[in-house]
């Protein structure tokens, strides 16, 4: 999965220039475990990194060049970021 975090760490940092290396880690590394949590929460079972990987790269895709924007409006995410 480290691979993984790397990889999708540089395609958010290609996407959105105004993260740093560390802040996309970051994102990557709070979103995928949002979203394995999540899945597990609503009761599927475990299906690996590559369905992780996937959502991510959608999500990248999506969101990614305005995703330093939604930090600023959720606390939850703020406070882990350095974004007051």
């Amino acid at each position: 999965m480290k691979e993984i975090i790397e990889q999708l760490t540089i395609e958010l940092m290609e996407k959105n220039p105004n993260l740093s290396e560390e802040k996309a880690r970051t994102w990557i590394e709070l979103l995928a475990s949002d979203f394995e949590s999540s899945y597990a929460k609503a009761g599927y079972d475990y299906q690996g990194t590559a369905v992780v990987e996937k959502v991510m790269r959608q999500w990248i895709e999506s969101y990614g060049d305005k995703i330093h924007e939604f930090a600023s409006t959720n606390p939850k995410y703020a406070h882990l970021l350095d974004v007051q």
